[in-house]
């Protein structure tokens, strides 16, 4: 495939991250003959996305986006998928880099029909991590409905009596825990970071009780329990006691805009906490929210409206203030907040059933840093550098961003490896 002024085209293009920007890119570079390997740390691809009940600005589930770049994955040549693989490093140059990626054994191979008989036998149980721990789930499982590989996976954790049980119970033959970990080399002329990102870690924010109280849980761990294939299917209830809440606060820029923590607005939050109001006003109408805030930021003509519409609802209130310090009212598991109205410049002192922290989204690459030739700024995003080419970061890798502008960034990011390829 030449043009006029171009070279030959060569080489392959790595994706490092399988969530909704891996994804994009991956298949907009492979759609226009391009081959792709793309790497994957979990079991399954999807990222954040398969984790909420609803994503903007559409307000769809994530098979809405999932199912349909599903099917352009299984009809596409070009794209090679390894999953429980990590990059150990990158070595080289533009247009010639050695790759070496580490991949875990799944214990489980394509023969597996996700019939469930392992997991109905298996008596091993571990925290279920997809739902950050508010529930366990068997060491043989599948990761979610919406996984990709549609295969089961065997945790190392299981022991050899259960072993030997999920064996007896395959009858497919796709059990296999001979399966070893393996290291090998991928040569290609690009690789785009799309490694995501992580919620901040609410235990490191001392003054808003994380962990201490039971009744305060995080934006992401709302969004679980408002899922249909949450811990609680669907229903959202306080952790203490399976309470329906009444009064449910929240506190915006939970770690974020603060010097001690993430010094920059993490973009998304505002609306999320938005959004999971009209989650509750759904299962609860005569609820009251109330939601704590330093300024609330919704890009946009659509998200302002979707503000507007909330802030006419009677049942929200917004309080233009920071959420200073909380406590837990003995004999309850009700939530005593403190928070400065910077309006009025009162002190509020309020007690609600629930407490929700809008923590803020910290880049995956800033806790487990690649090992390869990259600019990074001062919060751990990668700082794309397109005059030397050839490693590029996309979506929430490169700055804190929404589905819809990850997906445009990873558009543009595959433009630019296909770029590297042609020089």
């Amino acid at each position: 495939m030449t043009t006029e002024n171009s070279a030959p085209v060569s080489g392959s293009i790595m994706v490092v991250g399988g969530g909704i920007s891996g994804l994009t890119t991956a298949l907009e570079a492979a759609e226009v003959g391009y081959e792709v390997f793309l790497i994957e740390k979990e079991a399954s691809l999807g990222g954040r996305v398969t984790q909420l009940k609803h994503y903007f600005p559409k307000l769809c589930p994530p098979t809405c986006g999932l199912e349909i770049n599903y099917r352009r994955l299984k009809d596409n040549k070009n794209i090679k998928v390894y999953t429980l693989s990590e990059v150990q490093n990158v070595d080289g140059t533009p247009g010639d880099y050695t790759v070496t990626v580490k991949s875990t054994p799944r214990y489980v191979n394509s023969n597996c029909t996700c019939c469930g008989e392992c997991e109905k036998v298996c008596e091993t149980e571990i925290s279920n991590e997809f739902n950050f721990g508010m529930n366990r789930r068997k060491a043989a499982y599948l990761p979610h409905n919406m996984a990709f590989p549609q295969r089961y996976v065997m945790d190392s954790a299981m022991g050899k009596d259960d072993r030997e049980k999920v064996k007896e119970a395959c009858k497919y033959n796709a059990i296999d825990f001979s399966m070893e970990e393996s290291t090998f080399d991928l040569k290609v002329g690009a690789v785009v970071f799309t490694t995501g990102w992580q919620p901040y870690d609410a235990t490191r924010i001392d003054n808003l009780g994380f962990g201490r109280y039971q009744n305060i849980i995080t934006n992401m761990m709302l969004e679980r329990l408002a899922s249909s294939n949450g811990p609680t299917e669907g229903k959202i209830i306080r952790p203490s006691d399976d309470k329906a809440p009444e009064t449910i606060a929240f506190a915006q820029c939970a770690g974020s805009r603060d010097e001690n923590h993430l010094p920059y607005c993490s973009y998304i939050c505002c609306l999320a906490s938005l959004k999971h109001a009209t989650y509750i006003r759904a299962q609860y109408p005569d609820a009251k929210i109330y939601i704590y805030y330093i300024d609330l930021r919704t890009p946009g003509r659509k998200y302002e409206n979707f503000y507007a519409k909330l802030k006419a609802d009677e049942n929200v209130f917004f309080v233009k203030g920071k959420v200073a310090e909380v406590s837990e009212e003995s004999g309850t598991g009700n939530i005593n907040l403190v928070a400065e109205d910077t309006i009025s410049g009162e002190k509020i002192r309020q007690t609600v059933d629930m407490l929700v922290l809008a923590t803020g989204m910290q880049p995956t690459c800033a806790i487990d840093k690649p090992a390869a030739d990259l600019t990074f700024d001062d919060e751990g995003f990668i700082i794309n550098d397109f005059s030397k080419g050839g490693l590029f970061a996309a979506g929430c890798a490169n700055k804190p961003a929404d589905v819809v502008t990850s997906n445009q960034n990873a558009t543009g990011m595959a433009l630019k490896a296909i770029q590297t390829l042609r020089r």
